[in-house]
Protein backbone atom coordinates (compact mmCIF):
# COMPACT_ATOMS: atom_id res chain seq x y z
CA UNK A 1 0.00 0.00 0.00
CA UNK A 2 1.97 3.09 -0.97
CA UNK A 3 1.84 5.92 2.09
CA UNK A 4 2.45 9.75 1.69
CA UNK A 5 3.73 11.85 4.36
CA UNK A 6 1.59 14.70 3.49
CA UNK A 7 -1.95 14.53 5.50
CA UNK A 8 -5.50 15.76 3.56
CA UNK A 9 -5.69 19.16 2.78
CA UNK A 10 -9.38 19.19 2.64
CA UNK A 11 -11.60 21.17 5.94
CA UNK A 12 -11.82 18.99 9.08
CA UNK A 13 -15.52 17.41 9.90
CA UNK A 14 -17.62 18.56 11.61
CA UNK A 15 -16.24 18.28 15.96
CA UNK A 16 -17.07 14.64 16.96
CA UNK A 17 -17.73 13.35 13.51
CA UNK A 18 -16.35 9.73 12.94
CA UNK A 19 -15.07 9.36 16.55
CA UNK A 20 -17.21 6.75 17.66
CA UNK A 21 -15.24 2.88 18.64
CA UNK A 22 -14.95 1.03 15.56
CA UNK A 23 -17.81 -1.30 15.36
CA UNK A 24 -17.19 -4.66 16.51
CA UNK A 25 -18.39 -6.26 12.50
CA UNK A 26 -15.45 -4.05 11.41
CA UNK A 27 -13.07 -4.79 13.43
CA UNK A 28 -10.07 -7.41 11.85
CA UNK A 29 -9.37 -10.51 14.14
CA UNK A 30 -5.71 -10.50 13.62
CA UNK A 31 -4.74 -7.46 15.91
CA UNK A 32 -7.59 -8.71 18.44
CA UNK A 33 -6.91 -12.14 18.20
CA UNK A 34 -2.88 -11.30 19.12
CA UNK A 35 -3.48 -9.00 21.97
CA UNK A 36 -5.42 -11.40 23.67
CA UNK A 37 -2.85 -14.31 22.94
CA UNK A 38 -0.42 -11.75 23.37
CA UNK A 39 -1.36 -11.23 27.10
CA UNK A 40 -1.19 -15.25 27.76
CA UNK A 41 2.56 -14.31 27.24
CA UNK A 42 2.74 -11.60 29.90
CA UNK A 43 0.95 -12.89 32.45
CA UNK A 44 3.04 -16.30 32.25
CA UNK A 45 6.33 -14.28 32.16
CA UNK A 46 5.40 -12.61 35.33
CA UNK A 47 4.05 -15.22 37.25
CA UNK A 48 7.35 -17.11 36.22
CA UNK A 49 9.66 -14.63 37.65
CA UNK A 50 7.76 -13.56 41.16
CA UNK A 51 9.90 -15.82 43.09
CA UNK A 52 12.78 -14.77 41.67
CA UNK A 53 11.47 -11.20 42.16
CA UNK A 54 10.17 -11.60 46.12
CA UNK A 55 12.98 -13.88 47.23
CA UNK A 56 15.95 -12.62 44.78
CA UNK A 57 16.91 -16.56 45.21
CA UNK A 58 16.94 -17.50 41.42
CA UNK A 59 14.67 -19.84 40.22
CA UNK A 60 13.41 -22.93 42.14
CA UNK A 61 14.28 -25.86 39.40
CA UNK A 62 13.13 -28.65 41.67
CA UNK A 63 13.03 -31.23 38.81
CA UNK A 64 12.19 -31.86 35.60
CA UNK A 65 8.93 -29.93 35.39
CA UNK A 66 10.61 -26.82 36.89
CA UNK A 67 13.60 -27.43 34.48
CA UNK A 68 11.31 -27.84 31.41
CA UNK A 69 8.84 -24.59 32.17
CA UNK A 70 11.84 -22.29 33.01
CA UNK A 71 13.59 -23.18 29.94
CA UNK A 72 10.51 -22.88 27.94
CA UNK A 73 9.50 -19.52 29.43
CA UNK A 74 13.56 -18.14 28.08
CA UNK A 75 13.00 -19.47 24.78
CA UNK A 76 9.27 -19.00 23.89
CA UNK A 77 8.30 -16.04 26.12
CA UNK A 78 10.71 -13.49 28.03
CA UNK A 79 11.21 -10.67 25.70
CA UNK A 80 9.55 -12.77 23.15
CA UNK A 81 6.13 -11.34 24.06
CA UNK A 82 6.78 -8.03 24.70
CA UNK A 83 8.13 -6.70 21.40
CA UNK A 84 4.58 -8.31 20.11
CA UNK A 85 3.14 -5.72 23.02
CA UNK A 86 4.86 -2.69 21.55
CA UNK A 87 4.58 -3.67 18.41
CA UNK A 88 0.49 -3.89 18.70
CA UNK A 89 0.86 -0.22 20.00
CA UNK A 90 2.84 1.05 17.20
CA UNK A 91 0.38 -0.48 15.29
CA UNK A 92 -3.24 0.97 16.35
CA UNK A 93 -1.70 4.06 17.09
CA UNK A 94 -0.76 4.22 13.19
CA UNK A 95 -4.33 3.19 12.59
CA UNK A 96 -5.55 6.20 14.75
CA UNK A 97 -3.34 8.49 12.44
CA UNK A 98 -4.55 6.90 8.86
CA UNK A 99 -8.02 7.02 10.06
CA UNK A 100 -8.04 10.40 11.07
CA UNK A 101 -6.51 11.39 8.45
CA UNK A 102 -8.42 9.81 6.00
CA UNK A 103 -11.62 11.61 7.55
CA UNK A 104 -9.58 14.67 6.28
CA UNK A 105 -8.25 16.09 10.04
CA UNK A 106 -4.98 18.09 9.75
CA UNK A 107 -1.74 16.81 11.57
CA UNK A 108 -2.24 19.52 14.27
CA UNK A 109 -5.32 17.95 15.42
CA UNK A 110 -4.20 14.35 14.95
CA UNK A 111 -1.13 15.42 16.80
CA UNK A 112 -3.00 17.38 19.75
CA UNK A 113 -5.21 13.72 20.04
CA UNK A 114 -2.41 11.21 20.27
CA UNK A 115 -0.69 13.36 22.67
CA UNK A 116 -3.66 13.67 24.77
CA UNK A 117 -4.12 9.86 24.85
CA UNK A 118 -0.48 9.46 25.23
CA UNK A 119 -0.81 11.70 28.63
CA UNK A 120 -3.50 9.86 30.23
CA UNK A 121 -1.82 6.51 29.18
CA UNK A 122 1.25 7.67 31.42
CA UNK A 123 -1.66 8.78 34.28
CA UNK A 124 -3.26 5.76 34.06
CA UNK A 125 0.30 4.10 34.51
CA UNK A 126 1.20 6.04 37.33
CA UNK A 127 -1.71 4.99 39.19
CA UNK A 128 -0.97 1.37 38.14
CA UNK A 129 2.45 1.25 39.40
CA UNK A 130 1.53 3.25 42.53
CA UNK A 131 -0.99 0.79 43.37
CA UNK A 132 -0.55 -2.38 41.97
CA UNK A 133 2.65 -3.33 39.85
CA UNK A 134 6.07 -2.35 39.10
CA UNK A 135 5.72 -3.98 35.40
CA UNK A 136 4.13 -1.14 34.21
CA UNK A 137 3.82 -0.82 30.37
CA UNK A 138 0.74 1.63 30.34
CA UNK A 139 2.94 5.04 31.06
CA UNK A 140 6.05 3.42 28.89
CA UNK A 141 3.57 3.33 25.82
CA UNK A 142 2.12 6.64 26.93
CA UNK A 143 5.72 8.67 26.67
CA UNK A 144 5.89 7.03 23.19
CA UNK A 145 2.85 8.46 22.03
CA UNK A 146 3.86 11.79 23.36
CA UNK A 147 7.61 11.93 22.29
CA UNK A 148 7.53 9.86 19.04
CA UNK A 149 4.04 11.17 17.62
CA UNK A 150 5.49 12.91 14.75
CA UNK A 151 6.79 9.50 13.14
CA UNK A 152 3.63 8.24 11.83
CA UNK A 153 4.63 11.39 9.00
CA UNK A 154 8.13 9.69 8.22
CA UNK A 155 8.73 8.32 4.87
CA UNK A 156 9.11 4.38 5.43
CA UNK A 157 13.00 4.99 4.51
CA UNK A 158 13.70 7.12 7.15
CA UNK A 159 11.37 5.74 9.65
CA UNK A 160 13.10 2.24 9.84
CA UNK A 161 16.46 3.55 9.87
CA UNK A 162 15.14 5.10 13.00
CA UNK A 163 13.64 2.22 14.01
CA UNK A 164 17.06 -0.33 13.22
CA UNK A 165 19.35 2.80 15.10
CA UNK A 166 16.97 2.16 18.10
CA UNK A 167 17.14 -1.62 18.05
CA UNK A 168 20.96 -1.52 18.09
CA UNK A 169 21.77 0.86 21.02
CA UNK A 170 18.45 0.72 23.05
CA UNK A 171 19.02 -3.33 23.24
CA UNK A 172 22.67 -2.88 24.30
CA UNK A 173 22.06 -0.14 26.64
CA UNK A 174 18.84 -1.90 28.26
CA UNK A 175 21.40 -5.22 28.24
CA UNK A 176 23.99 -3.33 30.12
CA UNK A 177 21.80 -2.15 33.06
CA UNK A 178 19.38 -4.58 33.30
CA UNK A 179 21.04 -6.95 35.57
CA UNK A 180 21.93 -4.06 37.95
CA UNK A 181 18.41 -2.92 38.07
CA UNK A 182 16.89 -6.21 38.78
CA UNK A 183 19.75 -7.15 41.13
CA UNK A 184 18.66 -4.11 43.17
CA UNK A 185 14.93 -4.75 43.14
CA UNK A 186 15.44 -8.46 44.25
CA UNK A 187 17.66 -7.10 47.13
CA UNK A 188 14.75 -4.98 48.42
CA UNK A 189 12.08 -7.36 48.29
CA UNK A 190 12.06 -8.90 51.53
CA UNK A 191 9.15 -10.27 53.59
CA UNK A 192 8.78 -7.26 56.05
CA UNK A 193 8.03 -4.85 53.11
CA UNK A 194 4.69 -2.76 53.99
CA UNK A 195 1.80 -1.99 51.45
CA UNK A 196 3.21 1.80 51.96
CA UNK A 197 6.88 1.29 51.64
CA UNK A 198 6.41 -1.24 48.61
CA UNK A 199 4.20 1.22 46.64
CA UNK A 200 6.82 4.04 47.63
CA UNK A 201 9.60 1.75 45.89
CA UNK A 202 7.39 0.67 42.87
CA UNK A 203 7.31 4.71 42.24
CA UNK A 204 10.84 5.42 43.08
CA UNK A 205 12.01 2.77 40.07
CA UNK A 206 10.11 4.98 37.93
CA UNK A 207 13.03 7.34 36.91
CA UNK A 208 14.93 4.48 35.43
CA UNK A 209 12.33 2.08 34.28
CA UNK A 210 10.72 4.46 31.85
CA UNK A 211 14.02 5.05 29.68
CA UNK A 212 15.08 1.56 30.16
CA UNK A 213 12.14 0.20 28.47
CA UNK A 214 11.69 2.97 26.22
CA UNK A 215 15.07 1.99 24.94
CA UNK A 216 14.07 -1.41 23.93
CA UNK A 217 10.66 -0.45 23.16
CA UNK A 218 10.87 2.24 20.26
CA UNK A 219 12.13 -0.40 17.77
CA UNK A 220 9.09 -2.64 17.62
CA UNK A 221 6.49 0.03 18.45
CA UNK A 222 8.37 2.04 14.54
CA UNK A 223 7.76 -1.46 13.21
CA UNK A 224 4.46 -1.68 13.97
CA UNK A 225 3.70 1.66 12.56
CA UNK A 226 5.41 0.33 9.37
CA UNK A 227 3.34 -2.63 9.13
CA UNK A 228 0.23 -0.82 10.00
CA UNK A 229 0.68 1.03 6.91
CA UNK A 230 0.49 -1.89 4.97
CA UNK A 231 -2.26 -3.83 6.67
CA UNK A 232 -0.50 -6.81 7.65
CA UNK A 233 -3.03 -7.59 10.14
CA UNK A 234 -6.14 -6.32 8.50
CA UNK A 235 -5.08 -7.90 5.57
CA UNK A 236 -3.22 -10.81 5.65
CA UNK A 237 -4.38 -12.66 2.72
CA UNK A 238 -2.28 -9.74 -0.05
CA UNK A 239 0.59 -10.26 2.37
CA UNK A 240 0.28 -14.42 3.03
CA UNK A 241 3.96 -14.77 1.72
CA UNK A 242 5.95 -12.03 4.08
CA UNK A 243 3.81 -13.05 7.01
CA UNK A 244 4.60 -16.97 6.34
CA UNK A 245 8.50 -15.94 6.26
CA UNK A 246 8.17 -13.52 9.31
CA UNK A 247 6.33 -16.15 11.50
CA UNK A 248 8.94 -19.18 10.14
CA UNK A 249 12.26 -17.20 10.73
CA UNK A 250 11.14 -14.80 13.42
CA UNK A 251 9.77 -17.88 15.64
CA UNK A 252 13.10 -20.10 14.59
CA UNK A 253 16.02 -17.09 14.88
CA UNK A 254 14.45 -16.22 18.65
CA UNK A 255 14.66 -20.22 19.76
CA UNK A 256 17.82 -20.34 18.37
CA UNK A 257 18.84 -16.70 19.83
CA UNK A 258 17.41 -17.84 23.20
CA UNK A 259 19.34 -21.45 24.05
CA UNK A 260 22.12 -19.54 25.86
CA UNK A 261 20.24 -17.84 28.08
CA UNK A 262 18.06 -20.77 28.91
CA UNK A 263 20.83 -22.66 29.35
CA UNK A 264 21.84 -20.10 32.12
CA UNK A 265 18.60 -20.22 33.56
CA UNK A 266 18.09 -23.57 34.09
CA UNK A 267 22.08 -23.80 35.66
CA UNK A 268 23.63 -25.96 32.95
CA UNK A 269 25.78 -23.11 31.77
CA UNK A 270 27.81 -21.04 34.45
CA UNK A 271 29.86 -17.97 32.56
CA UNK A 272 31.02 -15.19 33.23
CA UNK A 273 29.45 -11.29 33.99
CA UNK A 274 30.68 -10.02 30.60
CA UNK A 275 29.33 -13.15 28.65
CA UNK A 276 25.90 -12.78 30.74
CA UNK A 277 25.58 -9.48 29.45
CA UNK A 278 26.53 -10.87 25.71
CA UNK A 279 23.95 -13.77 26.00
CA UNK A 280 21.23 -12.03 27.32
CA UNK A 281 21.64 -9.23 24.65
CA UNK A 282 21.37 -11.92 22.10
CA UNK A 283 18.20 -12.94 23.89
CA UNK A 284 16.62 -9.44 23.60
CA UNK A 285 17.66 -8.75 19.89
CA UNK A 286 16.56 -12.00 18.67
CA UNK A 287 13.16 -11.80 21.28
CA UNK A 288 12.16 -8.68 18.58
CA UNK A 289 12.21 -11.36 15.88
CA UNK A 290 10.35 -13.91 18.00
CA UNK A 291 7.41 -11.14 19.04
CA UNK A 292 6.89 -9.78 15.19
CA UNK A 293 6.83 -14.27 14.47
CA UNK A 294 3.94 -14.73 16.48
CA UNK A 295 2.24 -11.72 15.23
CA UNK A 296 2.62 -12.84 12.03
CA UNK A 297 1.59 -16.79 12.97
CA UNK A 298 -1.54 -15.60 14.57
CA UNK A 299 -2.20 -13.00 11.15
CA UNK A 300 -2.05 -16.37 9.40
CA UNK A 301 -4.51 -18.25 12.07
CA UNK A 302 -6.87 -15.48 11.46
CA UNK A 303 -6.94 -15.85 8.07
CA UNK A 304 -7.21 -19.63 7.87
CA UNK A 305 -10.52 -18.92 9.96
CA UNK A 306 -12.01 -16.65 7.98
CA UNK A 307 -15.28 -15.82 9.34
CA UNK A 308 -15.77 -18.68 11.84
CA UNK A 309 -15.44 -17.44 14.90
CA UNK A 310 -16.35 -20.38 17.90
CA UNK A 311 -16.62 -19.45 21.43
CA UNK A 312 -12.57 -19.65 22.04
CA UNK A 313 -11.88 -17.24 19.34
CA UNK A 314 -14.62 -15.16 19.81
CA UNK A 315 -13.52 -15.08 23.42
CA UNK A 316 -9.72 -14.36 22.71
CA UNK A 317 -10.71 -11.86 20.45
CA UNK A 318 -12.82 -10.38 23.09
CA UNK A 319 -9.95 -10.13 25.52
CA UNK A 320 -7.96 -8.48 22.84
CA UNK A 321 -10.56 -5.59 22.30
CA UNK A 322 -10.51 -5.15 25.92
CA UNK A 323 -6.74 -5.40 26.25
CA UNK A 324 -5.74 -2.59 28.95
CA UNK A 325 -8.30 -3.72 31.23
CA UNK A 326 -7.38 -7.55 31.29
CA UNK A 327 -4.09 -6.48 31.90
CA UNK A 328 -4.99 -4.50 34.80
CA UNK A 329 -7.07 -7.41 36.11
CA UNK A 330 -3.91 -9.35 35.91
CA UNK A 331 -2.22 -6.76 38.00
CA UNK A 332 -5.32 -6.96 40.68
CA UNK A 333 -4.71 -10.75 40.63
CA UNK A 334 -1.08 -10.14 41.40
CA UNK A 335 -1.35 -7.70 44.14
CA UNK A 336 -3.80 -9.71 45.86
CA UNK A 337 -1.68 -13.02 45.50
CA UNK A 338 2.09 -12.01 45.50
CA UNK A 339 3.54 -9.10 47.98
CA UNK A 340 3.94 -10.68 51.66
CA UNK A 341 1.17 -8.01 53.13
CA UNK A 342 -1.31 -10.18 51.10
CA UNK A 343 -1.21 -14.04 50.33
CA UNK A 344 2.24 -13.80 49.93
CA UNK A 345 2.61 -17.16 47.67
CA UNK A 346 5.50 -15.76 45.89
CA UNK A 347 8.23 -16.93 47.57
CA UNK A 348 6.41 -20.52 47.42
CA UNK A 349 5.94 -20.39 44.06
CA UNK A 350 7.99 -23.40 41.97
CA UNK A 351 8.70 -22.20 38.04
CA UNK A 352 6.21 -24.33 36.82
CA UNK A 353 3.74 -23.59 39.62
CA UNK A 354 4.09 -20.11 38.13
CA UNK A 355 3.88 -20.44 34.72
CA UNK A 356 1.06 -22.14 36.02
CA UNK A 357 -0.78 -19.66 37.79
CA UNK A 358 0.19 -17.26 35.12
CA UNK A 359 -1.80 -18.94 32.66
CA UNK A 360 -4.99 -19.47 35.39
CA UNK A 361 -4.71 -15.68 36.16
CA UNK A 362 -5.08 -15.01 32.06
CA UNK A 363 -7.42 -17.68 31.82
CA UNK A 364 -9.58 -15.50 34.30
CA UNK A 365 -9.67 -12.11 32.32
CA UNK A 366 -10.46 -14.17 28.74
CA UNK A 367 -13.57 -15.32 31.02
CA UNK A 368 -13.92 -12.01 32.56
CA UNK A 369 -13.82 -10.43 28.68
CA UNK A 370 -16.34 -12.67 27.03
CA UNK A 371 -18.89 -11.93 30.06
CA UNK A 372 -18.18 -7.90 29.12
CA UNK A 373 -18.90 -8.77 25.62
CA UNK A 374 -22.25 -11.05 26.10
CA UNK A 375 -23.30 -7.95 28.46
CA UNK A 376 -23.49 -5.57 25.59
CA UNK A 377 -20.28 -3.57 26.66
CA UNK A 378 -18.04 -2.94 23.55
CA UNK A 379 -15.12 -1.65 25.56
CA UNK A 380 -13.60 -2.29 29.18
CA UNK A 381 -13.34 0.35 31.86
CA UNK A 382 -10.26 0.91 31.12
CA UNK A 383 -10.84 1.70 27.15
CA UNK A 384 -13.95 3.68 27.72
CA UNK A 385 -12.16 5.90 30.40
CA UNK A 386 -8.97 6.24 28.43
CA UNK A 387 -11.40 6.85 25.12
CA UNK A 388 -13.40 9.34 27.32
CA UNK A 389 -10.33 11.30 28.36
CA UNK A 390 -9.13 11.11 24.95
CA UNK A 391 -12.18 12.30 22.82
CA UNK A 392 -14.25 14.00 26.01
CA UNK A 393 -17.69 13.20 26.37
CA UNK A 394 -19.44 12.22 22.56
CA UNK A 395 -21.91 14.73 21.35
CA UNK A 396 -25.61 14.15 22.17
CA UNK A 397 -27.87 14.73 18.66
CA UNK A 398 -30.85 16.27 18.84
CA UNK A 399 -34.10 16.24 16.85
Amino acid sequence: MPHTTTPHSGPPPPPGASLGALPTSERSLAPDLARGVMLLIIATVHAHMFRVATTGDGYSLDGALDITATAAMALFGENRGYPMFAALFGYGLAGIYLRRTAEGRPWPWTRGLLRRRGRWMVVIGVAHTALLFYGDVIAVYGLLALLFASVLRFSDRRLLAHAFAWMAAGSLGYALTEKAFFAGMQESGDGNVSALLDMVMRLMTLPLFWPMMIAISVFPFLIGVWAARRRLLEDPQRHRALLRRVALWGISTAVVGGVPQALINIELWDVSVPAQVAFFWLHLATGYAGGFGYAALIALVALRLGQRRGPIVTALAATGQRSMTCYLLQSVAWAVLIPPYALGIGPALGDAEGVALGAAVWLATVVAADLMRRAGFRQGPAEWFLRRMTYGRPAVSRS
